[in-house]
């Protein structure tokens, strides 16, 4: 893991991490069982192969 050679003062840390922001994930159309169903992209090989079930 990396570690700072030396203090970061307050004021970086902040505007740092004020600078950080979520983002939503896509959603790619997955058919299961007949019905359409909206599931995160990197999630749609679980959801076909019938490893996730989704949510109704």
């Amino acid at each position: 893991m990396a570690v700072p050679k030396r203090k970061m003062s307050r004021s970086n840390t902040r505007h740092r991490r004020a600078q950080w922001k979520a983002v939503a994930p896509a959603l790619m159309p997955v058919t299961v069982d007949g019905v359409r169903h909206l599931v995160p992209q990197h999630l749609v090989r679980a959801y076909e192969r019938g490893l996730l079930r989704p949510e109704s």
